[in-house]
């Protein structure tokens, strides 16, 4: 893994200068990680845009490698006069959907991508910076503060409201001197903070008041209130509990949000999301995803999870890819040959092998295309060791791991199906090899340059891949390749989808929560 010196990141300038603060601010942080807080977000931005209010979401750092492609309007324009992109977390760009706007870089400044189990890439205003382990990043976040801060204040000057999200728990004390996301950063932003418990989980009285414990005194004040989220059944059966954790903190009890039935119809921003069971069945077309341990940007099976003709599963560590499975599909990855070694440790790469040999079609989306060719390497040690590691065979490619990384937005059609696409590319291999004379896709954008062969097949056309992340959103598309690989679409309009449960959310949030009240506690 090529390492950051603590030092590169510190004193870094601000992009430039900007507005007054206009905002009022209010932040969300958890008892602990997957409490709700992103979802709870969305929904609070969803319903104070409908009130009129110019909402803004932000966070800080976050650890995902669920990102989006956002326009870097900072930036100049590219040589070719194309903008520039960069990236965020899924969750914020979500969102900023919410909010009825454009994702931008400040709406998740610090955005960290695992890659080993100790160490990240870094991203920072949407550009990498390299990759680090754990005990680098600890000793150079400080000095990240500035743009942080920067950052949003950059939003504040936009916005009449800016809806701010905590990382995991607030309570993580011994993180407190180089914290950036939580207490620290409340502190030297000046916002009020509301904690978010999860009933669903358990333990929820015992998490807020050991919250309340483990802060110190300031931090205490900078708490306003306190909500309790993912509630199912009888509320009065809790109400006793609520007036101990109020008895214990002094912190005000502003509400209880009900469980939620439609949040499968939102992308999930954590990969633990993938360990629940799969929910889609009844179908004709049977997927298989293997749960890869660095999988990114697995929000790609959305809208092919969504079709009624699809059951779509994803094949946990410990069990094997399902005989009867029709079409394979390898994920995006944030470490392509380790994700290599694991498809090796669970037999996977037997099992693909095995259902080529029996007719099956798989599909491979940016590293999971990388994985079909003959060798992945990486001389430079950017994912991980430097080194090469053997891919399936199943197309004639080969990929180096390298460069700068590859960051656009898609609008195109597909001559070969005739479909217009949209999606995003996020990637730093370069690929090349016979395979790609038979591309899965030919990219024009319509300007007259020609167009662009993406990807590649098999011989026998039953093996593909491509690094177009999202490509399935796109309604026409998504018909066409479910009508190739042997099931129908249902007609589905993925985005009126995704805009419906948003509003459901709003309505929800709406129906739960006092918003005037959690207004006027912003500042």
């Amino acid at each position: 893994m090529t390492e950051i010196p603590p030092s590169i990141a510190i004193d870094l300038p601000p992009l430039g200068e900007h507005g007054p603060r206009r905002a009022r601010a209010l932040m969300i942080q958890g008892t602990a990680s997957d409490v709700g807080k992103s979802m709870l977000v969305a929904g609070l931005c969803r319903a104070y845009t409908r009130r009129g209010l110019v909402v803004r979401p932000f966070k800080a750092q976050n650890m995902s490698n669920n990102a989006a492609v956002t326009q870097d309007t900072d930036a100049e324009p590219g040589p070719d006069g194309t903008p520039r992109y960069g990236e965020i977390g899924r969750a914020q760009a979500l969102q900023a959907r919410a909010c009825g706007v454009a994702a931008s870089i400040h709406m998740n400044p610090v955005l960290l991508k695992p890659q080993t189990n100790v160490g990240s890439q870094v991203v920072l205003r949407g550009r990498v910076l390299g990759s680090c382990p754990a005990r680098i990043y600890h000793q150079m976040r400080q000095g990240l503060m500035p743009a942080v801060l920067d950052s949003f204040e950059r939003l504040c000057a936009e916005a009449d409201l800016v809806l701010v999200e905590g990382a995991g728990s607030g309570a993580e004390v011994y993180l407190r001197d180089c914290d950036i996301t939580n207490m620290h950063f409340a502190e030297r932003a000046e916002v009020p903070v509301v904690v978010v418990g999860d009933l669903d989980r358990g333990g929820t009285m015992a998490s807020l008041v050991g919250t309340w414990l483990l802060l110190d005194q300031a931090d205490r004040e900078r708490v306003v209130g306190y909500l309790v989220n993912k509630f199912r059944g009888d509320f009065s059966l809790f109400e006793p509990a609520c007036k101990t954790i109020t008895e214990h903190t002094g912190w005000p009890f502003l509400g209880v949000l009900r469980w939620f039935g439609g949040a499968d119809r939102l992308p999930a921003e954590d990969s633990l999301a993938l360990e629940r069971p799969a929910t889609t069945t009844g179908g004709t077309l049977n997927i298989a995803v293997p749960r890869l341990s660095r999988v990114a940007n697995f929000d790609d099976m959305d809208p092919l999870a969504a079709e009624p003709a699809v059951n779509l599963r994803w094949v946990q560590p410990g069990q094997p890819i399902p005989a009867n499975t029709d079409v394979i599909i390898l994920p995006g990855s944030k470490a392509t040959r380790a994700d290599l070694d694991v498809l090796r440790r669970e037999g996977w790469d037997i099992d693909i092998l095995a259902h080529v040999r029996r007719g099956g079609r798989v599909l491979g989306l940016c590293a999971g295309f990388q994985m079909l060719g003959r060798v992945v390497r990486d001389p430079r040690g950017i994912e991980g060791g430097p080194g090469e590691t053997a891919g399936l065979g199943l197309l004639e490619i080969e990929t180096e791991i390298g460069g700068d990384k590859r960051l656009v937005d898609i609008a195109v059609t597909d001559q070969l199906s005739g479909c217009p696409i949209s999606g995003y590319e996020m990637h730093m291999g370069r690929t090349s090899g016979a395979g790609l004379e038979r591309p899965w896709l030919v990219l024009d954008d319509g300007t007259g340059r020609g167009p662009r062969l993406e990807g590649a097949t098999s011989a026998d056309g039953r093996v593909m891949g491509g690094y177009l992340h999202g490509i399935f959103g796109s309604d026409a598309f998504r018909a066409h390749w479910l009508e190739q690989v042997g099931a129908k679409a249902a007609g589905l309009d993925f985005i009126a989808r995704t805009e419906a449960a948003l509003d459901d959310l709003a309505d929800h949030v709406e129906a739960n929560l006092d918003l005037d009240a959690l207004l006027r506690l912003a500042r």
